[in-house]
């Protein structure tokens, strides 16, 4: 029997990026490119949060494609654009809330594609923008399906149709952060 360390560490498959949403400016018109550059510790250029001041914990924000029904569902709606949401990758097969790391001393890495990483540094909770954007009761049909979070720890290419994978990383002092990830 594995323990829960093993058990969360363990993810039967990868992912892939279903779609790339960025926003060049507060109230502008949503992006959608095949493929966007990630930036060590600030998001993805030409998104309006890769321009900021850099740092912190909200550099990227991801959401599972498989919750879009979900959230589509407890709306009453045929169906939900990503694109309504404000979140700036769509992932889909792979558990976007289990890559966050349960211990500290445990670190996930998310890598997309053959350079970029993330980590996952929390949920990404909808805001009362939805209620305008998706109709009254929007904020909490997106509650607990809104998506998480991430800082960008390697910069790269990524693209749509990108395998998303999340690994254990490495701990021992002087490691590359978790940057080298094994491929499927």
């Amino acid at each position: 029997m594995q323990d829960l360390r093993a058990l969360a560490a363990t993810f039967p498959f990868t992912g892939k990026l279903e779609a790339i949403l960025l926003r060049p400016a507060r109230g502008a018109p949503v992006l959608q490119p095949s493929a966007c550059i990630a930036i060590a510790d600030r998001g993805l250029d030409g998104d309006r949060t890769a321009a900021g001041r850099g740092g912190g914990k909200r550099q990227v924000t991801l959401v599972q494609a498989e919750h879009l029904p979900v959230i589509a569902g407890l709306l009453r709606r045929e169906a939900v654009d990503a694109a309504d949401l404000r979140r700036n990758l769509v992932v889909a097969g792979l558990n976007l809330l289990a890559a966050r790391a349960l211990f500290a001393d445990q670190p996930l890495r998310l890598a997309i594609g053959d350079e970029a990483v993330l980590e996952i540094t929390g949920p990404c909770e909808p805001c009362s923008k939805m209620e305008a954007t998706l109709g009254p009761g929007a904020y909490n049909a997106m509650r607990g399906h809104g998506g998480v979070t991430a800082r960008v720890l390697r910069g790269g290419r990524v693209a749509v149709g990108d395998v998303v994978r999340c690994t254990l990383a490495p701990i021992s002092p002087g490691a590359d952060a978790g940057l080298e990830l094994p491929l499927d």
